[in-house]
Parts: C-alpha cells; structure tokens; sequence
C-alpha cells in the first residue's frame, strides 16, 4: 500500500510551481507583444516618411541687369503692335451684279436664229439672235425700187425745163422785135415756173423716199439682237420658233426676251446691316467676305457705299460691298457673309 501511495503522490502536480511558472509565461507574452507591436509603430512611420517627396530649398536667382532678356520675356515686356481685328459686325447678304440685263429686240418678230448658250461669253455689239426679217427685206426691195424712179423724175423734168426756158426766151425776142405777142412770153415764163416746181418736188419725193429706205434698213437690223455689253450669258430665255415681243407680259409661246447677260466685272455683295449698327460702318471700311460655297477662303473686299435709305420693316440699310480682287468662282446670287474690320 504504501508503495502505491508514494507512486500517486510522485504523480500529482505541486499548483504553487504550476501558478509561478504561468505567471511568467504570460509576463514574457505581454512583452514580446509590446516590442512587436513598437516594432510595426516604427516601420510604418518610416514608410510613410521615405513616400511622402522631401521639401527642396528656394534658392532666390538674382538676374544681373545687363543680361539679355529671352524671347518670352522680351514679348511680355514690349507690346506688341496693334493689327486690324475684327469688330465682330457680321451681316449676310447675296453677291449681284451691277450690270445685268435680260437682252431683247426692240420689235415683235419669230426668233429664227439663236446663237448663245448658258456660259456663253460675248463681247460688246455681238449678235445674240436673228428675228426672221422676210417681210421687212420685201418692203425694202420696195422702197428701193420707189428711190430709183423719184431720182429718174427730176432728170425728165429737167429736160422739160430747158426745153421751156428755150421757148422762153424766143418768145421774149419776138416780142422785142414786135413781131410774137406779150401773152406768148407770159405762157411760156409760166411754163418754165411749173417745171422748176415740179423738179423741186420731185427732188423732195426723192429725199423722202430715201428716209424711208432708211427706216427700212434700221427696221431690218432692229431684227438683230446685240449684246450691250461685255458679259457672260447666265441664262437662256427663248427658244428658235417663239415669238419674241418686249411689249408682251410673257408666257405661251410669247417671250419677252433672249438671254440674261451679266458683267462679271461688276459683281458685288449687297448686305442688310440693322440700323442700329450702321454708325460702324463707313464708306471705304476693309471687309472680310466669306461665300458659303467656300466657307474657308477669305476674300479681301470694301464697302463701296452705303444706300442712303432704310427698311422701315426690317430696320435695316443695305450696304454695297466691293470685291477687290476678281475670281471665277463667285458667282450671281451666292450667299455671302461678310466681316467688317476695324
């Protein structure tokens, strides 16, 4: 038995060692802890110092006064010279031409020739088309004839005249002498004053007639329609058959007139500017003109007047702007935009 208790007793645990020895077990955790935890503090401050960037001294630069100043500086220092701008007026109006004319006869006839197409370029005094002049040829050929035969009247009457001044003057010896009558030179002297009057009014017949040979002759090239100027045709009003007349109102069959010929030379651009506007514009000002069928070219132009009238339902005066240089690609009726420029 007492074998068996000092082998129990050998087994039991002595809980005063048990608590000394838990004690320092939980000290030296708390500890380790501790410096762990000093140790994260520490890294982690010198993390966040080694990220953020250091400060960088100022160093003040002192320029000396005879350096030269760079190019920036020299722009920022002397102003630069002032250039025209624009004033930010902008109006919008259609490019015309001073010189267009629709082109037609001075008389009513049938078009029987017809010698111009759209883009046809003419010259002054050239021939645009032919009216049929049958009739008026024929009445010429006529006058013509009646010219000939009042100039062949004044020779047979001359004739007759001398025959009359010859008698005359036979019958005025006879008288002298006594032998023929006083009433014989008085017949034959008025024989000699009816033909000197018939030859006077057959050389006026003549003239007369030779005025309306004349006439004829200027009807006849009236039946040729001209260019008055210098232009290019845009547009072709007639048709070889028609009827032109001037006098006429126009359709059917009936036109009043040729072609449309305009001088490319005198186009324009005629704008509405409001008149509340008007004091910032004057005659002779640079304008800046843009067409929208080419947005990006920038013409050089001038306001060449300003109409001296206003819309009174639009409130706004029409100012004429002239191009200064010439070009094929402006053309009648474009829409055109225009910048005024200070």
């Amino acid at each position: 038995m007492s074998d068996r208790r000092s082998q129990l007793e050998s087994l039991s645990i002595d809980r005063d060692e048990g608590d000394a020895a838990g004690g320092v077990s939980v000290l030296v955790t708390i500890v380790i802890a501790l410096v762990f935890a000093a140790l994260s503090a520490g890294g982690t401050w010198y993390l966040m110092q080694s990220s953020a960037p250091a400060p960088q001294p100022v160093a003040a630069v002192e320029t000396p006064a005879s350096a030269t100043p760079s190019g920036s500086d020299t722009a920022a220092a002397t102003p630069a010279p002032q250039t025209p701008r624009t004033s930010g007026l902008v109006a919008t109006g259609y490019v015309v031409a001073r010189r267009q004319a629709t082109v037609s006869a001075e008389i009513t006839g049938r078009i029987s020739e017809l010698l111009v197409e759209e883009g046809t370029r003419v010259e002054e005094g050239q021939v645009l088309a032919r009216l049929d002049d049958t009739r008026a040829r024929i009445q010429l050929d006529l006058l013509i004839a009646q010219r000939e035969a009042a100039a062949t009247r004044p020779r047979a009457l001359l004739a007759q005249l001398n025959e009359a001044q010859t008698v005359l003057q036979r019958a005025t010896t006879l008288a002298e002498r006594d032998i023929g009558s006083q009433a014989a030179v008085t017949a034959a002297r008025a024989q000699v004053d009816s033909l000197t009057a018939q030859i006077n009014a057959s050389r006026a017949d003549y003239q007369a007639v030779a005025a309306q040979v004349r006439s004829q002759e200027d009807l006849i090239d009236r039946h040729i329609v001209r260019a008055p100027f210098a232009g290019i045709v845009i547009a072709k009003n007639a048709q070889i058959g028609e009827i032109l007349s001037p006098a006429s109102a126009g359709g059917g069959f009936t036109r009043t007139g040729v072609a449309t010929l305009v001088d490319m030379d005198s186009l324009e651009i005629e704008v509405d500017v409001n008149e509340g506007q008007i004091g910032r514009v004057t005659p002779g000002q640079r304008v800046e003109a843009r067409l929208d069928a080419y947005p990006d070219w920038r013409i050089p132009a001038h306001v060449e007047a300003i109409i001296p009238t206003a819309d009174r339902a639009r409130a706004t005066i029409t100012v004429r702007v002239a191009f200064d240089e010439r070009d094929n690609r402006i053309l009648p009726d474009m829409a055109a935009r225009v910048i005024f420029i200070e």
